[in-house]
């Protein structure tokens, strides 16, 4: 007959208890929270790979949406996201090396790692915010069509982006909105575009120069350019000037690609803006000595795993919205 020996180390690490393998209560929470997290985010990437999939020929090409770059007009594609990551990877590099202060028990060593960990954290947030500006605001123009297609508009010598203030025109008592000191009265009216449609279909019928590519990307990888009496014969299904993104319309190409946009990296935004929130907690009780008196800097280890986890879920966002 076997007889098992169970040694009194096994008893200890395999037992269970309140500390099951060494890790605390509140160590313990915070990996089931971020594993909880991780399958909400990867839930999220899943729907939006799918929807990409299934409109792949319509799906906005991130280079030709993201050029901007802060105090800099041009075609920069990436520039600033790179930018942004690059900030964000460097403060789970400061972060980690506030743990291992941490663990050594060096209090001014933690305060000026922690410290470079919010600030790099408040200029990725900073960062983002202003990014959602500009996706909001748009920097071209384009035109809606009746099937809710988007036609943009290229210049045919340089085959370059053309803005719609580079050839509409101005026409006389177009841009006249309803208001109630005329005596009008109306209950809602949306915001007007900069140019109607009329002006810019004017615009583009006087000058030559300027060819309309629709949303459809062809064998090449890029957007199909129309020619000259192409683009004219396509001015006829325009509707509506669309100026930038939101939840209903994107000058860009698919509004699907906006919506997943603004909810992916607005729910992934929040959990950086929450964590800087919470760093710099820990940050003003490790100023205070709070975790001095306590012997330990686990609370530092524990926000630690979040602010990583955090960085780890931007490479999948920014390698799905930005690279694939």
């Amino acid at each position: 007959m076997n007889s098992t020996v169970t040694t009194a180390e096994e008893t200890n690490v395999w037992g269970g208890g309140n500390q099951p393998l060494g890790a605390s209560y509140g160590k313990l929470m915070m990996w089931f929270f971020l594993v909880s997290d991780a399958l909400t985010f990867s839930g999220f990437l899943a729907a939006y790979g799918f929807s990409r999939f299934k409109f792949i020929e319509t799906w906005p090409i991130a280079d030709e949406v993201f050029t901007h770059v802060p105090f800099f007009h041009g075609n920069y594609p990436m520039i600033y996201v790179a930018f942004m990551t690059f900030i964000l990877i460097m403060s789970s590099v400061t972060m980690v090396l506030a743990v291992d202060a941490g663990h050594k028990m060096k209090k001014n060593a933690v305060i000026w790692y922690m410290f470079a960990t919010i600030i790099g954290g408040a200029i990725f947030v900073g960062s983002q915010a202003w990014e959602w500006g500009t996706f909001i605001k748009g920097d071209h123009g384009a035109l809606e069509t009746k099937g809710g297609r988007i036609l943009q508009f290229v210049k045919a010598d340089s085959g370059e982006r053309a803005a719609l203030r580079d050839f509409a025109v101005t026409i006389p008592g177009e841009r006249v909105a309803h208001e109630r000191k005329n005596g009008i009265w109306f209950f809602d009216e949306g915001e007007l575009p900069t140019y109607s449609l009329n002006e810019v279909i004017e615009g583009f019928k006087a000058d030559p120069n300027i060819l309309i590519r629709t949303e459809l990307i062809n064998e090449e990888g890029e957007k199909t350019l129309l020619d000259r009496k192409a683009s004219l014969a396509k001015l006829a299904d325009a509707t509506m000037v669309v100026e930038g993104a939101n939840l209903i319309r994107n000058e860009y190409g698919s509004r699907l690609f906006a919506d997943f946009f603004f909810f992916i990296t607005g729910f992934h935004g929040f959990h950086v803006f929450s964590g800087v929130v919470i760093n710099i907690i820990i940050f003003f009780n490790v100023i205070l000595g709070t975790y001095e008196r306590r012997g330990h800097y686990e609370m530092v280890e524990k926000i630690g795993l979040y602010w990583h986890f955090v960085d780890l879920v931007w490479v999948f966002v920014f390698t799905f919205f930005y690279l694939v």
